[in-house]
């Protein structure tokens, strides 16, 4: 009696065991694509500014959302609130910096500017319609108060993010 009790246990204990797992995998393909239209560049209006102002002598930096499902992403871009390179700089940098919808495929994506969210550097838009759409994002950085930049090459960046709702 007490073998075959043994015998059960171990039965049931070894079908456990020869469990399997089965993997399922699959690949999603993002229906939202971000472009570089146009690199930015500071102009040096004043000593103490850089700035991606046309008016400063800058060129603003334009990315392209291409969206092929309406709804379904928000447009996340983050203006600079520092240098990616520069040299040495021995005093605070001050920065600005605004995100504008510049163009669109569709007129109905005229929206997006009156309903985007800005806080801190990011503006965000809620992506509703498939179609293109160009972001101009312009930013500007004062060094010190009244100080002179120092010469050199500075490099800030702006950050387009895709997000999946």
């Amino acid at each position: 009696m007490k073998n075959v009790l043994i015998a059960s246990l171990l039965l049931t204990s070894s079908a456990v065991i020869l469990a399997a797992e089965a993997p399922i995998a699959g690949n999603v393909q993002t229906r939202c694509l971000i472009t570089t239209d146009t690199n930015g560049v500071f102009g040096n209006p004043l000593p103490s500014k850089l700035s991606t102002a046309s008016a400063d002598g800058g060129v603003v930096p334009v990315v392209r959302y291409d969206v092929t499902l309406a709804d379904a992403y928000l447009a996340k871009v983050t203006t600079p609130t520092a240098f990616s390179s520069s040299p040495a700089l021995a005093d605070a940098v001050t920065w600005t910096g605004s995100t504008t919808v510049t163009k669109t495929t569709d007129a109905g994506m005229a929206a997006y500017e009156t309903g985007k969210v800005t806080y801190g550097s990011t503006t965000q838009y809620d992506l509703t319609i498939a179609g293109s759409t160009w972001f101009s994002s312009e930013a500007a950085a004062v060094y010190g108060v009244s100080k002179s930049f120092p010469g050199g090459s500075y490099t800030a960046v702006i950050v387009a993010e895709c997000i999946a709702k």
